[in-house]
């Protein structure tokens, strides 16, 4: 061995840390951590509001940008302006709300203070001999709070970079903070889901997950349809003489969903990445074919998310409340038709009683295999009694006899397939919002042409987002078994009124909102799928114990 060579040391560089980050570390660290580590991050009103500000001042004179960075304190970032005072160089930083109350002046806040420090050190370094002086201007309250760089600050912007490494080194996410009123103003506690770590079960507390998403869903199903991007708009131009461009600004869409024949330019799709918009194809039969999701997929989750579905008995105790979620949401919606009606129907009564039998033995289901021979037997007693829930006067072509899949054989199927295809679309956009794989899951085999971790979650949403709304619509006589219908020899598909149809009854269901009977807070049906994703994620990074509880009334 070379003895030089055993002097040699690999280098290894730190990567610099956002200035921006420390504010985020100084409110708390795990909201430091999701945004810096994880890569989470949510653009909520607050923060466009904070963009319309700068971008006012720039056009009002009053911003002057000025990149800095330095390998030495580990920093680097963009100070909102900088100007010379009588010799002292003034490092500005613009808030858009209050300032902190102080004993006899204002005051700014502690993680302003310490953005504002971590900027004063850059220019500090970058003009030696210079004096520096930092102040925040809260255009809330119009004021201004002046305060020097002192040795007291330099030791925190110091300490604060320090802890930020740690943390940055860490594969788990540090815990919830104590304290719990800065989770309400938190742009991501829909993400970090702080109440719902800390629940108990005899007290109340604030709903911090939205109750819906006020964005819209934009779905494109027109053959030849177009999808292009003007500035932060996204254009929709139909067929030549079938009507006029229209246009959504990006802020407005969660997603976009191409249905068919549909181009979407490489523009459209760079604006929908840039703004974390999902992009989802689905075949003009309705057909889900893939999505481009919105959400970075970072890799600390995916690696968390392998470990735990590697290990069996945690596979076994999902797979065991998904299929016992699944099996009692079908039981309570053949529930719902006897009320008021006596027994019912032969049919439905032993439905009834076959699923109820079925419940707990899939509560100690000894393997996987176990669990899916009890949840087809499940599906047969549902689908069989499933007929006893349509009018007796409902058009007879539009009647069900029994569940078959691609192509559709019947009306029904028709639509209902299409809807699980929304939903199958629903999930996937969650799970890569979330960041998880959706390839990797815990209860059905990896298959090739769909994500097992998708086809998992979205068992716990086709009674009420697909059957439910389905077998509703069709009791109010609200389809047309030719309009709506494209019939041949072999197969059945939606026509174009038909996919519009089932598409509105779908967004609409969506935005039904109800209580979660565990959690105690309303939310939409639309949120409620992101929520389990979430409430998934946190079997092996937070408290768990919350997936697949909830229930239908």
């Amino acid at each position: 061995m070379n003895p030089e060579a055993a002097l040699v040391r690999p280098v290894v560089v730190e990567q610099t840390l956002r200035v921006h980050s420390l504010h985020a570390l100084a409110y708390c660290e795990r909201l430091f951590y999701l945004e810096e580590v994880e890569e989470l991050r949510v653009t909520d009103a607050a923060m466009f509001a904070g963009r319309r500000l700068h971008v006012q001042l720039q056009e009002e004179g009053e911003r002057v940008e000025l990149e800095v960075s330095s390998e030495a304190l580990g920093l680097h970032g963009r100070v909102d302006a900088v100007r010379e005072r009588a010799g002292v160089l003034v490092v500005y930083e613009h808030k858009r709300g209050r300032h902190a109350p102080g004993a006899d002046a204002p005051e700014a806040w502690p993680g302003d203070r310490l953005q504002a420090g971590a900027y004063a050190l850059l220019m500090e370094e970058r003009f030696p001999g210079a004096r520096v002086e930092c102040r925040v201007r809260y255009h809330q309250t119009q004021t201004t709070v002046r305060f020097e760089l002192g040795d007291t600050l330099r030791r925190q912007v110091r300490e604060a970079v320090a802890r930020a490494r740690l943390l940055r080194a860490a594969t788990t996410r540090p815990p919830v903070t104590t304290e719990e009123r800065k989770c309400a103003r938190c742009s991501l506690a829909p993400v970090c889901l702080p109440e719902e770590e800390r629940l108990v079960a005899e007290a109340e507390r604030p709903r911090l997950f939205p109750e819906d998403d006020v964005r819209q869903v934009l779905h494109v199903a027109t053959a030849g349809s177009r999808v292009g991007r003007s500035a932060e708009e996204l254009v929709v131009t139909p067929p030549e003489g079938e009507g006029e461009p229209t246009r959504l600004p990006v802020r407005q869409v969660s997603a976009l969903i191409s249905h068919g024949a549909v181009q979407v330019s490489s523009q459209a799709l760079s604006l929908c990445v840039d703004n974390d918009i999902g992009v989802h194809w689905f075949t003009s039969g309705g057909r889900y074919l893939g999505g481009l999701g919105g959400g970075s997929g970072n890799v600390h989750r995916r690696l968390r998310q392998f470990e735990a579905l590697r290990q069996g008995e945690v596979c076994l105790s999902l797979a065991r409340r998904l299929v016992t979620a699944k099996l009692e949401g079908q039981l309570r919606f053949l529930l719902r038709s006897m009320r008021g009606e006596g027994v019912g129907t032969e049919e439905l009564t032993v439905a009834v009683r076959d699923l109820r039998a079925l419940l707990p033995r899939c509560a100690v289901a000894p393997s996987l295999d176990v669990l899916r021979g009890l949840e087809g037997l499940g599906a047969a007693r549902y689908f069989g009694a499933l007929p006893c829930l349509l009018g007796e006067t409902l058009d007879p072509r539009l009647r069900f006899d029994g569940r078959n899949r691609r192509p559709p054989k019947d009306r029904f199927n028709a639509v209902l397939g299409f809807l699980y295809g929304l939903v199958h679309r629903e999930v996937e956009g969650a799970i890569r919002a979330v960041g998880l794989d959706v390839a990797f899951g815990f209860y059905h085999q990896p298959r090739s042409s769909a994500g097992a971790l998708g086809l998992d979650v979205m068992e716990e949403f086709r009674v009420p987002l697909a059957d439910m709304p389905l077998v509703a619509s069709l009791n109010r006589k609200g389809w047309d078994a030719e309009a709506d219908f494209e019939v041949t020899s072999d197969h059945v598909w939606l026509s174009r009124a038909g996919r519009a149809k089932a598409i509105e009854l779908y967004e609409r269901r969506k935005r039904e909102t109800w209580k979660h009977n565990v959690l105690g807070y309303s939310l939409s049906y639309a949120r409620l799928v992101e929520l389990e994703v979430r409430l998934l994620e946190k079997e092996w990074t937070g408290k768990p114990g919350l997936f697949a509880t909830f229930r239908l009334r």
